[in-house]
């Protein structure tokens, strides 16, 4: 049955930490054909090849930003899905950032994930991820937030895969593939 368990899990070492450190936005279709690594257990494991060329527009962030995935089961239905919700907070306001942040909120990107642990994810893989909620904000007090808040959301048939590219790098996770990372400037 496809569906036999294939392996145990022993509790890991307490070796890992929480929290987001880059983010890149690729548009929605210009990944082409991506190859995912099938394991000889049967699941869908890791990206290893991306077809298509592209940019890849990296936000680099600090702070209160976390990716979360839910698991969504309806036993009535027979149907699996996750959901891939993206929070962001970024620090100050700029025009170049309401232009760029409008043109992400109008589309549905393919999103990247880079955790502090040095892994990947790609989320929206299949269908993109929508901007579902935000804030643009000044603050009241000195000390509060003057930025952007965005939460994007996809719903994936798998959870985000992890990325393998040949001759990746934490610098650049897209290796030897076509998609150029286009980095951001100090505003």
């Amino acid at each position: 049955m496809a569906c036999d368990l294939t392996a145990g899990r022993k509790v890991p070492c307490k070796d890992v930490v929480g929290g987001i450190k880059k983010v890149w936005f690729v548009d929605y279709g210009d990944l082409g054909a991506v190859t995912v690594h099938t394991s000889a257990s049967g699941g869908d494991d890791e990206i290893t090849a991306i077809g298509g060329s592209g940019n890849a527009y990296q936000y680099d962030v600090k702070g209160a930003n976390s990716l979360e995935q839910a698991f969504n089961v309806s036993r009535e239905n027979g149907t699996t899905f996750f959901e891939q919700t993206l929070s962001l907070t970024l620090t100050k306001l700029s025009k170049e950032d309401n232009k760029e942040l409008k043109l992400i909120a109008y589309g549905r990107p393919h999103v990247f994930v880079q955790d502090y642990n040095g892994n990947t994810f790609a989320c929206g893989l299949e269908h993109g991820m929508e901007v579902t909620g935000g804030t643009i904000v000044t603050g009241s007090a000195m000390g509060d937030l003057s930025g952007y808040t965005l939460t994007l959301t996809g719903n994936e048939v798998l959870p985000a895969n992890f990325m393998e590219l040949p001759s990746a790098t934490l610098d650049d996770p897209f290796g030897s593939s076509a998609i150029v990372i286009v980095e951001g400037t100090n505003s």
